[in-house]
């Protein structure tokens, strides 16, 4: 395996969690104003990109902040594009404006788990960040539909990994819903950071080891002691001899 990993953290959602966070992390998916995030808050975490270096990407997600984005909406598919792309074109101005390049789009929530399970539905959304800007790489949940429908629209690709939500053993995420979803045991991890990054290897919930090429790990910034969690997993991982640092994306084929 690579001996360098990608540390990425959900900013920008009203948690105080992410000048922590910065100081941590190697990637920022950047809430844009659907499930949360507004114009101040977009450019207060770019600036601090700017400053530390850190990776900077968008995190669309359905236009539902009184739920936090986390229930599927029935709505036409093109309603749907047109909140992604007003949120897409929000960051991006912002970006510009502000001198840091945006590097990746992830989907945040429900939005993310949607396009995770249909391969229609992602490529359909995948499609419509591809005509914006066709350099853009998507962040995706490796194994699931989303790199798929990545490959497909011709889109770079990041695989991602979680570190604290527990897999189901077909490799996505068990819903927010079901007891145990969330891994608050820091310990356990730490654990399944250092295993996938050494071993490319994750373990569901029924004990299926899953093959993994995931290089990026998702650090949610929404959970109770999340700072010292992201801490204590970049600590573990830099003890391991693995270098915090974004990775270059899979470029489509030509």
């Amino acid at each position: 395996m690579s001996r360098f990993i990608d540390l990425n953290a959900d900013l920008g959602e009203g948690m105080g969690t992410d000048d922590d966070l910065l100081e941590v992390i190697s990637s920022a998916s950047i809430a844009c104003g659907g499930h949360a995030g507004d114009a101040p808050t977009i450019r207060h975490i770019l600036r601090h990109c700017k400053n530390r270096g850190v990776r900077a990407g968008a995190h669309p997600g359905y236009a539902d902040p009184k739920r936090f984005g986390r229930f599927r909406i029935v709505m036409p598919l093109d309603q749907l594009l047109s909140q992604i792309r007003s949120q897409l074109f929000l960051v991006r101005f912002i970006a510009d404006e502000v001198g840091v390049p945006l590097s990746y789009v992830k989907l945040h929530g429900a939005l993310a788990n949607q396009t995770a399970e249909e391969l229609a539905f992602a490529v359909g959304i995948f499609a419509t960040i591809q005509a914006m800007d066709a350099r853009m790489a998507v962040l995706a949940l490796d194994n699931s539909q989303q790199v798929r429908a990545a490959k497909a629209v011709g889109l770079p690709l990041i695989r991602e990994a979680y570190a604290d939500r527990a897999y189901t053993p077909e490799g996505l995420l068990v819903p927010r819903s079901a007891e145990g979803a969330v891994i608050h045991d820091m310990d356990a991890v730490v654990a399944r950071c250092v295993r996938l990054a050494l071993h490319g290897e994750l373990v569901a919930v029924d004990g299926t080891v899953l093959k993994s090429a995931a290089r990026s790990i998702c650090l949610h910034g929404d959970t109770p002691g999340a700072v010292d969690m992201a801490r204590e997993v970049r600590d573990a991982l830099e003890g391991e001899g693995i270098t915090i640092a974004p990775q270059n994306p899979e470029m489509p084929l030509a």
